[in-house]
């Protein structure tokens, strides 16, 4: 999977407008033009980078947008405002990165991943689910392969989109 069909899969699960998808982006601090919009939602070629059209940065910066459009800005006990932190520092981080923020932003709980494997037709053990969504330097941490993501977004599309 490259990252703009993580953005592509993730828009059409939760039926996200292309004006929604803008908001999105500014509040992740990055602002966008409908024409790289576009360019975005556009599927790239297999054999082409994975980060041709969106890079892992901007990428991120979609999931903290996402985070803050859905639970608002995190504040410290003092009230400041705290910056979203930018997790992806290499490319086997993304899956892992898009899967815990998408909980946050969503407030998922372990169940409702169960559900959306269950619904695109794969079991995933809670300990095997617990592994990829750990911190990297955790002793038990696993790499998520584009197998988890894939059938993430695809339960999460079979559940949301029932009726169209």
């Amino acid at each position: 999977m490259n990252n703009n069909d993580i953005v592509i899969r993730l828009r059409y699960a939760l039926a996200i407008s292309n004006a929604d998808m803008l908001k999105i982006f500014k509040l992740g601090g990055l602002e966008l033009t409908n024409e790289k919009l576009v360019k975005i939602l556009k599927r790239q070629d297999k054999e082409t980078p994975r980060d041709q059209n969106l890079t892992m940065e901007e990428l991120e910066r979609f999931m903290n947008g996402l985070i803050i459009s859905q639970r608002g800005i995190k504040k410290d006990a003092n009230g400041q405002t705290l910056e979203p932190t930018f997790d992806m520092k290499k490319e086997d981080d993304i899956n892992n990165v898009v899967l815990k923020k998408l909980k946050i932003a969503m407030q998922y709980t372990s169940e409702d991943y169960q559900s959306f494997f269950k619904s695109a037709g794969i079991e995933v053990s809670n300990a095997e689910l617990s592994a990829v969504l750990r911190r990297p330097d955790h002793r038990n941490y696993r790499p998520a392969g584009n197998r988890y993501l894939r059938n993430i977004l695809k339960g999460m599309a079979l559940e949301y989109r029932k009726e169209q």
